[in-house]
């Protein structure tokens, strides 16, 4: 009877988990900022067979390794969708991470154990929301759990030389999906730390030749890609391979990390990412740090060496200026498998059972207090939404599920009341990230991915026709229903204009410019051109030949850079 009640409640966490991760797949598009970049990379890759170098339109593209990008694509040949393809990874991903989380604790303390961890870790808001987004953030996660599942196994239940391997193996994939990867290692540090000082259950086997088998599998796993791709960039005959091989080995790793050039925040931003984007599961942080604190007393490595990690993982990402709230995630499954053996008892408690019950109502109540305004009022964040999205309909399917959110997470917690708040913070937060993904997806796809706008721009241009893209998102050129031309993606705008109105005047009669209406210039006659529509907060315009004089010199043209910066990105 407790074999068949374990596996029930196992399967019942992989059916919640699946549902709520893996609701509206096959809704949406790819929605920016960075899901459509990723999607057409791996769009181009199949498209032209060239999956070593990623490229974004014509320029090569080394922002990232191509890791997200590879398992894009290949699901694309098996789905041959892009809408389910694109959304593949992330889901595996972190059913992948809960799948670790989960066997760690069952093996670490008792089944029990796991089950609460990976309850905690799925409906945590910031892992939940992340994993539903086609992002490298999630498959990072993921190998770098996978790292510290096969370490932990090793370094608390071993010896297990095969486990230790998959752990270093684990940390270079990461590494190959985004540099960070590596960190998974520093698990070693407060292992080594624990054994020297004799703590039980631990123990480094550092002496034992096999010990080496870890630093070489993860040399092994980026080889994989850094060999063939340093290889072939060295040897091609165009320079920007080379600049390529340099910019995402350097620049984007060691650089940006000593000299962060965005996203800059104060030393204590990722610890206001806990308190908040952590949530609910950081509620129970109240009674954590006194039982951690006797546990780490009694020299329970099991708990010294997620918590020293995560600590490792917060100290890394404070130190530079530049910092983004996904940069700490790895750390969470660690965080919820430190929390896992008290949570059973945290739960129980009546305090803990009214900030579960005041979390799902006030947030309840919150979203119907929204919906009540946009409904009855007429505030200005709803009308500019509706502007910005273009809907028809005014607002008035937004209003309704906004209302139907709150009213969903109020009833939820009416109904399981205080007595089982934490029931009804479950039942709260599942529900609506079902319903979002439903009602949302479609409602905001249009808009959001530049469908409608690249629809609309199909459906007016003949079949025969071409169309040349200026000032362009990577939206555009991944939703266009025809091969679009380019003219650069760092290239200054005046530039892009001026390269497409030559082009254009090349066969003036079929080809037609989408621009950004933030790029047009004294050199486009608006009077002759039409108004193509609104896509993420920006209007298009497609100029016909007529409406572009080729020998001018655009000027009064904002930079991608100024119109960004307006937008808020």
């Amino acid at each position: 009877m407790l074999k068949t009640r374990e596996s029930k409640d196992f399967w019942l966490l992989a059916v919640v988990a699946l549902l709520v991760l893996g609701a509206g797949l096959g809704l949406r598009d790819p929605w920016p900022t960075d899901e459509p970049r990723f999607t057409l990379v791996a769009k181009q890759m199949v498209d032209s067979g060239d999956w070593l170098f990623p490229h974004r339109g014509t320029e090569l593209y080394s922002d990232k390794p191509p890791m997200l990008m590879w398992l894009e694509a290949t699901f694309y040949l098996l789905f041959r969708d892009w809408r389910i393809a694109f959304l593949m990874p992330s889901l595996l991903a972190a059913l992948g991470t809960l799948w670790c989380v989960y066997d760690l604790g069952r093996r670490l303390w008792t089944r029990k154990v796991g089950l609460y961890a990976a309850w905690a870790l799925l409906f945590t808001l910031q892992f939940t929301y992340q994993s539903k987004r086609a992002q490298i953030d999630p498959l990072v996660v993921f190998f770098i759990t996978l790292a510290n599942y096969g370490l932990l196994r090793h370094l608390l239940l071993g010896p297990n030389w095969r486990l230790w391997a998959l752990g270093g193996f684990a940390a270079g994939l990461g590494t190959i999906t985004k540099g960070v990867g590596v960190l998974a290692l520093l698990m070693i540090l407060p292992a080594a730390i624990a054994s020297m000082r004799q703590w039980p259950r631990v123990r480094l086997h550092a002496r034992d030749p096999r010990f080496w088998l870890a630093p070489l599998a993860f040399v092994v796993a980026v080889c994989l890609w850094l060999v063939p791709m340093a290889i072939t960039a060295l040897n091609h005959p165009d320079p920007a391979y080379r600049a390529y091989l340099d910019d995402i080995l350097f620049r984007q790793t060691a650089e940006r990390y000593s000299k962060s050039w965005d996203h800059h925040q104060p030393v204590w931003y990722h610890f206001g990412v806990v308190l908040t984007l952590w949530l609910p599961t950081m509620f129970a942080l109240v009674w954590a740090f006194p039982a951690w604190r006797r546990r780490l007393r009694r020299r329970d490595a099991r708990y010294l060496l997620p918590l020293a990690w995560w600590a490792m993982i917060l100290v890394f990402f404070s130190i530079p200026d530049g910092k983004r709230d996904v940069y700490i995630m790895p750390a969470l499954p660690m965080v919820c498998l430190a929390l896992a053996p008290l949570l059973p008892g945290i739960v129980r408690k009546l305090w803990a059972r009214r900030i579960a019950f005041g979390f799902v109502f006030g947030l309840g109540g919150l979203l119907l207090l929204a919906g009540s305004a946009m409904w009855f009022g007429e505030p200005r964040f709803e009308a500019r939404l509706v502007e910005d999205r273009d809907f028809t309909d005014g607002g008035r399917a937004l209003n309704l599920m906004v209302l139907a959110l709150g009213a969903w997470l109020v009833a939820a917690a009416l109904w399981h009341r205080v007595a089982q708040g934490v029931k009804g913070l479950l039942w709260g937060l599942g529900g609506v990230w079902v319903l979002y993904s439903l009602l949302a997806y479609p409602m905001l796809n249009a808009s959001g991915s530049s469908r409608g706008l690249m629809e609309a721009v199909g459906r007016r241009l003949a079949p025969e026709a071409e169309l040349g893209l200026v000032a362009w998102k990577v939206q555009n050129l991944l939703m266009a229903d025809r091969p679009a031309a380019t003219f650069g993606w760092d290239t200054p705008w005046p530039e892009q204009l001026t390269q497409a109105m030559r082009w254009q005047a090349a066969a003036p009669d079929k080809r037609w410019l989408l621009v950004q209406e933030r790029a047009l210039s004294q050199c486009i006659d608006k009077t002759r051109a039409e108004f193509a529509g609104l896509s993420n907060r920006r209007r298009w315009w497609l100029v016909p030949a007529q409406a572009a004089d080729p020998d001018c010199v655009p000027q009064g043209v904002q930079s991608q850079n100024e119109a960004d910066r307006i937008d808020g990105h």
